[in-house]
Order: C-alpha cells, then sequence, then structure tokens
C-alpha cells in the first residue's frame, strides 16, 4: 500500500535507468525521485549525462534498462508527443523555435488547455507580448529562450524540463530569465528539473541540487551545503561557483 501512495505522491521517479544513444551508453544505473511541486537542479561538467538525463525522460534516446514513472504511470515505452500529452513540458537546449512562425503561433501551435493561456504568458512575459507579432527569427537570444519557456508551459505540465537556459544569454538577460523561473516555482503545481551550467543560478534556484558525472549521480542533497563550501563544489564538478 505504502508504494502505491508513494507512486501517487511523487510527480516522476526514474528507477535505474541505463540508457544512451544506439548502443552508446551514457547514463549508468540512475535513479531519481521529484516529489510533486519539487524543484531540482542538475549541475556537472559538460558530456556527462545532463541533456541526456532529460532527453531519457522525454523519450528521446534508447533506454537499456530501468524504468520510468510520471505520476506512477509507466511511460518508459511511450512516445514523446504522448509524454506531453501526459504532462511533461520541455524547453530544449536549442531552444527549437519555430523560425518562420510569430510569437502567438508558436505558442498556439502546442497549446493544451489549462491555467498557462496565451494571456497568462505574456503577462509573466511582457517583452513577449510586445513581439508577439514578430517571427520567431527576429527575436533576440534572450527573447527566443523566453518563447522556448512560454511554448512549454502551454502545453500546462505538470513535469517541466529545462535544459541550460541561461546559455549564451548576457547578465541582465539571465537574471531576468531567474526571476520568472523564481515565480514559476513559487507559483505550485509545477514539479521543475533544471539542467544548468551557470552553477550560481542553480544553486540559487533550488533547495536540492544533483551532480551527475559520467553518467552517475555523485551528489544528490541541499543546495545551500555547495553554495558554503567551494572546495567540495569544486571536487565534485572541478570548478566552483
Amino acid at each position: 500500500m505504502s508504494d502505491l501512495m508513494d507512486q501517487k505522491t511523487n510527480a516522476l521517479e526514474i528507477d535505474t535507468v541505463t540508457a544512451g544513444y544506439g548502443e552508446t551508453m551514457v547514463l549508468d544505473n540512475l535513479s531519481l525521485t521529484l516529489a510533486a511541486g519539487e524543484s531540482i537542479s542538475v549541475i556537472g561538467r559538460n558530456g556527462v549525462g545532463k541533456t541526456t538525463l532529460l532527453a531519457t525522460i522525454m523519450g528521446h534516446t534508447t533506454l537499456h534498462d530501468g524504468g520510468i514513472r510520471l505520476e506512477g504511470a509507466d511511460i518508459s515505452a511511450t512516445p514523446s508527443f504522448r509524454r506531453v500529452n501526459l504532462g511533461l513540458g520541455y524547453v530544449p537546449q536549442e531552444r527549437e523555435i519555430f523560425p518562420s512562425l510569430n510569437v502567438e503561433e508558436n505558442l498556439n501551435i502546442g497549446s493544451r488547455p489549462g491555467e498557462w493561456t496565451a494571456k497568462a504568458l505574456f503577462d509573466l512575459f511582457p517583452q513577449l507580448a510586445e513581439r508577439r507579432s514578430n517571427m520567431g527569427n527576429q527575436l533576440s537570444g534572450g527573447e527566443q529562450q523566453m518563447l522556448a519557456i512560454a511554448r512549454a508551459l502551454m502545453t500546462n505540465p505538470r513535469v517541466l524540463l529545462m535544459d541550460e537556459p541561461s546559455e549564451g544569454l548576457a547578465p541582465v538577460i539571465v537574471e531576468e530569465l531567474v526571476g520568472v523561473m523564481a515565480r514559476l516555482r513559487d507559483h505550485g503545481g509545477i514539479s521543475m528539473i533544471l539542467v544548468e551550467q551557470n552553477t550560481r543560478v542553480a544553486l540559487d534556484f533550488s533547495e536540492r541540487t544533483m551532480v551527475i558525472d559520467r553518467g552517475r549521480i555523485t551528489y544528490d542533497g541541499d543546495s545551500e551545503t555547495l553554495r558554503n563550501d567551494a572546495t567540495k563544489l569544486e571536487e565534485l564538478i572541478g570548478i566552483s561557483a
């Protein structure tokens, strides 16, 4: 009975997953649990499996072993588009907005009924509201990132995955995005996994941080511990915040 209750409580469960691309293994026997409403930051050096973790949750990799459950339902063999319909939202590292569609069209193309509407997202991202008629390829990098997040929210997900949202952006734009991400985190109703190379952003975003190295979790604990111990952080990922 307790196992069934845990499955209902947890937003996402990854159980001893081994996955990669074709025969190439990237994730090695990796497990994590994301509680309903919880936010987790994932950090680590380049090429250790952070992006592959999100891609595996979305069904974009080859799953060799283990299982994935979304709100207790096994989605290990579920196609990617159905995972979105079941409540997974994804902000890819490459953003992947449609360059020949305007902002409103980019938002509406994948919309699903729920709290997050175009109006609500224009309130969250006033800059996008001003650019609603501009094509995707007419937006700055920061605006494209805002649109990528807004488009994922238009699917009204219960679990939101974000891959390197600050990459390549000016510090002032990063701060603006961090503010929006904090509002989403505090809003409730969405569980979030943030993969982020900027350790300061990652450690400030969530109370819990995971470190991945060579496809395995080497740390899963309080973000505050890593914020306050630069030596430990450097030992884990080779850099300091």
